[in-house]
């Protein structure tokens, strides 16, 4: 039985004068590229509490709405991690949160830096395909919403 890691993606987003700006981390544990936020579900945790801890761990910015898509997949790590002894891969579910525009704190292990890119940079720049799939649901529910 292959052992999967449960966790969340984060799309981190901020609207201003009906543009959307999306939260970009250059991604230095594990792999070098671009993502945006996601990480485990601890034990005893929701979904949405993980993607508010994860967000808030990740980037520092203030958040001001979560919206839970019903939308999961999985996917394989390319190499077994020496932190995550007998875990072959990811689940993930996706979630959009809205946060007040400001200076992210990223966290030094995981990321080297961040940019706030629009939809077009921020789909050249995601460096995995699943990641560029959920941009772009979210993107289309946020054509609708603003």
């Amino acid at each position: 039985m292959k052992k999967y890691r449960h966790a969340i993606f984060a799309v981190v987003y901020t609207v201003s004068n009906r543009k959307v700006k999306y939260v970009l981390l250059k991604r230095k544990k594990h792999w070098r590229g671009w993502e945006f936020t996601k990480g485990k579900i601890e034990k005893f945790e929701t979904k949405r509490m993980a993607a508010r801890r994860e967000v808030s761990e990740e980037t520092g910015l203030k958040i001001l709405k979560i919206k839970k898509f019903n939308i999961h997949g999985r996917y394989l790590y390319d190499r077994i991690l020496k932190d995550r002894p007998g875990v072959v891969g990811q689940t993930y579910n996706l979630f959009a949160v809205k946060v007040e525009k400001g200076k992210v704190r990223i966290d030094r292990t995981e990321h080297s830096g961040y940019k706030w890119a629009n939809f077009k940079e921020a789909m050249k720049e995601l460096t995995w395909p699943n990641q560029k799939r959920c941009l772009k649901i979210v993107n289309g529910w946020l054509e609708n919403e603003i």
